[in-house]
């Protein structure tokens, strides 16, 4: 019997199979929950009563009850997730998974100033981590899905193109700095202010706060940006054929999960 309630709260938790009514109405009251812890946390950016604020607290109260359930739920059922491992392994690779930290994320923030005194600051900042709920969405979402495979996929050729625009940047600043410090001092104080320069330029944001002055400078920057323009988008390139190939991959497993003479589902 305990192993029975343990599998179905397990199947319930998890994202909701064809068929599986109770777990999809799961799925959606999550997400709903979420939904409006969001909006919670904006309008708290607002000059609001103090019965909205009342209000605001008790979603908060029974959003946080019912996440700490789901998270003791998570890892109670661990084992189950992870059928090969022992218990206390399944249990150790649960809790430090990716969407387990950031369940856990999701209900720090109230539970910390219950434990432990803290100032107003460090409040704040932990109030702000209530959008790590957001990232929750991954668990119930496709595109959430999509995107971290793509990610994982192309990490290497995404790893070696931000190293390469890394020092770039750097090598870059460092130039502007001896070009334009003897004539803006101010300006470019050190290395750290034309990395400043430098991250504006190449991603082609230019705010105009610095900039430099000098004929050289004017050369250099120039050059820089072109560099700019082409590198940043590198990354974006390499993101692109990602979906791409991870679209057409899925196209065509699809077309082998069907018979391609009478269109009937293959066992």
């Amino acid at each position: 019997m305990y192993r029975k309630v343990k599998k179905r709260i397990f199947e319930i938790i998890q994202a909701g199979k064809d068929g599986d009514i109770i777990s999809k109405i799961f799925d959606f009251f999550i997400v709903f929950l979420i939904l409006i812890n969001v909006v919670t946390i904006i309008i708290e950016t607002f000059d609001i009563t103090p019965r909205e604020k009342m209000i605001i607290k008790n979603i908060e109260l029974v959003s946080v009850i019912i996440f700490t359930f789901e998270y003791i739920f998570r890892v109670w059922t661990s084992d189950l997730l992870y059928p090969e491992l022992s218990r206390l392994k399944a249990f150790l690779k649960y809790v430090f998974s990716f969407m387990a930290l950031i369940d856990l994320f999701a209900i720090l923030p109230f539970y910390v100033p219950l434990l432990i005194p803290i100032d107003l600051r460090v409040l704040r900042l932990l109030r702000v981590l209530r959008l790590f709920r957001l990232l929750k969405f991954n668990r119930y979402t496709s595109a959430f899905g999509v995107i971290a495979e793509v990610f994982k996929r192309k990490s290497a050729q995404l790893i070696s193109s931000v190293v390469v625009v890394g020092l770039l940047m750097i090598i870059s600043s460092v130039l502007m700095y001896n070009v334009e410090h003897p004539v803006q001092p101010d300006i470019f104080k050190n290395a750290f202010s034309g990395l400043w320069w430098s991250v504006a330029t190449f991603t082609t944001v230019g705010y105009g706060d610095i900039y430099p002055v000098t004929a050289l400078g004017k050369v250099l920057s120039s050059v820089i940006a072109l560099l700019g323009i082409g590198l940043v988008a590198v990354p974006t390139g390499i993101i692109s054929a990602g979906f791409i190939e991870l679209t057409e991959a899925r196209k065509n497993n699809d077309k082998k999960e069907f018979c391609p003479y009478c269109g009937h589902k293959l066992d």
